[in-house]
């Protein structure tokens, strides 16, 4: 069963607010004076087990995004590598890549966590 905590929620409010990739260390700046370090490390582990957020690793320094929550099956992300911003997509096009994948490779992609990485319009200027 999911509960919410002011300390949590205060935790959500931030990473929501970002659409580029953060660290623990950005989160803590936020809300120290409110949430200790324990409990931001405790948290952000669960939010990633819940797919909210994802985790990267980049030059041994870890990456956290927020993920967008969507209600539609056929949704994806497109993300920065210079900028790191995180752009969310309504698309039925990613329906026939996911159809493909399974009936040429035999896997099932998890729709709500496909991600796309390239060079967005700003970055690519």
């Amino acid at each position: 069963m999911a509960y919410s905590t002011k300390q949590k929620d205060l935790i959500l409010n931030v990473l929501k607010k970002y659409n580029k990739q953060f660290t623990i260390k950005d989160i803590y700046n936020e809300v120290k004076d409110f949430v200790g370090l324990t409990t931001i490390y405790r948290l952000v582990d669960k939010l990633v087990l819940d797919g909210i957020i994802t985790k990267t690793i980049d030059n041994n320094i870890t990456y956290y995004q927020y993920l967008e929550h969507c209600e539609h099956e056929n949704h994806f992300y497109l993300k920065c590598e210079k900028c790191k911003t995180m752009i969310h997509v309504d698309c039925d096009c990613i329906s026939e890549l996911s159809k493909h994948i399974f009936s040429e490779h035999k896997f099932t992609p998890s729709r709500e966590h496909i991600i796309i990485t390239g060079l967005c319009e700003k970055c690519r200027k």
